[in-house]
């Protein structure tokens, strides 16, 4: 079996990272982080025509038909851009959702409201924003035209005008936090039971594994900051990434990297499947993804020196992002305990071959 990725797949991950490369430059970050920014429209509308946001929808919703395996370098792309848009939340946990939840669905009037609702997400005419009990707080798209909310078996599709969200103040202001504020049983297209709580959960492992892929998308990015730096930046006569010391901190970080990224990409070909292995898949790519965005983050500062903490370098956009994403979909306690109750209960099989498959 061949585990490599296509050229096809390359190729979509290449192109959003030359448009990404516009559209999170330097100096459009920090716009966005001095409250000066007006492109958010400009940037949506680019990734829509790119068809990013229907690449998990089935074909007969204007969709690629594509899969999560698909669409992980373009979550990676997404972390290393530090990208101001909630693209996986739209693309890789909305659109999945809808479609289920659409395919379902009991009643014609449920499964044509949502199928309408799908077809609009995956085109980008519509920004949807995904309430999940796993989340404390909801990322949003700017101006959101709807709310997907999911609880323990209800999943509700509202209007913005039916949903009142308040606003949370962020250390990234390249993801925009809102906290729910209403009463929400007597509004929306509701579905219920046990299929309503299976696409919750599945949503859940979509959120938590692109969230990974990020995360491994912005460590390398700060590693690749660090390098260039280190290659630049000359004391004594030479560059300090020459010193030992540099580069065992950086090699480091590489290798924490390249441990998490087949971990990430493993769990992407079995996110959707309902057995505890799946389940545990999705931790551990959370765990090493996190691990190594965190680990590139300090790395980079460190080797940047006391000038890594000032605005005028690059590093602070991905610091910040690194660890938003560190605490989204399921923070390290959850994805730890959730491994641990496996193993625990039985469910999961320690050994050569078993774990993690």
């Amino acid at each position: 079996m061949d585990f490599n990725f296509s050229e096809e797949q390359r190729m979509m991950a290449g192109a959003l990272r030359e448009l990404a490369a516009d559209l999170s430059s330097g100096e459009r970050l920090r716009a966005i982080y001095d409250g000066t920014d007006s492109a958010d429209r400009q940037r949506w509308d680019a990734l829509a025509e790119l068809g990013l946001f229907s690449v998990l929808a089935p074909q007969g919703s204007g969709g690629m038909s594509l899969t999560d395996s698909d669409f992980i370098l373009l979550a990676e792309e997404a972390g290393h851009a530090a990208l101001p848009v909630p693209l996986c939340e739209q693309a890789g946990v909305a659109v999945p959702l809808l479609a289920e939840l659409a395919g379902g669905a009991a009643d014609s009037g449920t499964a044509a409201a949502l199928a309408e609702a799908l077809q609009a997400a995956a085109s980008g005419a519509s920004r949807v924003a995904v309430a999940h009990p796993i989340n404390p707080f909801t990322l949003a798209p700017a101006d959101p035209t709807h709310w997907l909310v999911c609880n323990a078996d209800t999943v509700r599709l509202l209007e913005a005008r039916e949903v009142k969200a308040v606003p949370e103040p962020t250390a990234d202001a390249g993801r925009l936090l809102y906290r729910l504020e209403a009463p929400l049983q007597q509004h929306g297209v509701t579905v219920r039971g046990a299929a309503a709580a299976a696409a919750a959960a599945r949503a859940a492992q979509r959120g938590a594994l692109y969230a990974a892929a990020q995360s491994v998308g912005v460590a390398q990015r700060l590693t690749d900051i660090a390098v260039s730096y280190a290659c630049e930046r000359v004391q004594f006569g030479k560059p300090i990434g020459a010193y030992q010391a540099i580069k065992h901190h950086l090699a480091n970080v590489q290798v924490k990297l390249e441990f998490a990224r087949p971990v990430v990409y493993a769990a992407a070909t079995r996110v959707a499947d309902p057995d505890a292995g799946a389940q545990a898949a999705v931790s551990h790519a959370a765990l090493a993804a996190a691990a190594a965005a965190d680990l590139a983050a300090r790395t980079a500062i460190q080797v940047h020196g006391a000038m890594g903490y000032s605005w005028e370098v690059d590093l602070h956009f991905y610091m910040k992002r690194a660890w938003a994403l560190a605490g989204s979909w399921g923070a390290h306690s959850f994805h730890a305990r959730r491994i641990q109750a496996l193993v625990c209960g039985g469910e999961l099989t320690l050994g050569p071959g078993q774990t993690f498959e």
